[in-house]
């Protein structure tokens, strides 16, 4: 049985673990881990750094910091982590422009550690993609990718280099998944 925390829930978002054989963590090793190094309640969802997990820490930057550099001592590499709460998503997914008029299944948010500079937003905003819509804010590039994002030349690695920030990406399912396990 879980413990009684009483702390802020937080989502932390691994970047690239567990993706063509490379940065291999298994879940159940990830969660022991990091309780091990003070994070409580340590969920996981799926196998691509999804992790919900209860701290009385307040500052996201250091909160990526515990899960960065347990990773490195535990696993041997770097991971690109990022840190969100439930109202975060919340937020990104109320304001996502392409809700209303695609399948949930073509929606993709490439979550942005910093915000981008003005200038590279506005160079950002002049590309154009077949089958493929976007909508750049200070904390997320909202995709439609209407053949999906295995296909689509608007993918993370993509975004990261013209927007020069660190992201990750997740699909709408996995954004309401996250929102979901926040609450339980």
């Amino acid at each position: 049985m879980k413990s009684i925390f009483m702390g802020n829930t937080y989502i932390g978002l691994l970047r690239g673990i567990n993706v063509s054989g490379q940065k291999k963590i298994k879940m159940a090793d990830l969660r022991l881990v990091l309780e091990e190094n003070g994070l409580k309640n340590v969920k996981t969802y799926i196998q691509s750094g999804n992790i919900v997990f209860d701290h009385k820490q307040v500052d996201a930057n250091k909160l990526e910091e515990i899960i960065a550099s347990t990773i490195r001592a535990h696993f041997g590499f770097d991971v690109p982590t990022l840190i969100i709460q439930k109202d975060d998503v919340e937020q990104t997914l109320k304001v996502n422009p392409f809700l209303e008029e695609s399948e949930e299944n073509n929606l993709y948010y490439v979550l942005l550690k910093n915000p981008p500079r003005e200038e590279l937003i506005a160079q950002f905003n002049e590309l154009q993609f077949e089958n493929e819509r976007f909508l750049v804010t200070d904390t997320c590039v909202y995709l439609f990718c209407e053949n999906g994002y295995g296909r689509a030349k608007l993918n993370n690695n993509f975004v990261e280099k013209k927007l020069k920030v660190e992201a990750t990406t997740r699909n709408h399912k996995t954004m309401l998944k996250l929102l979901e396990m926040t609450s339980t």
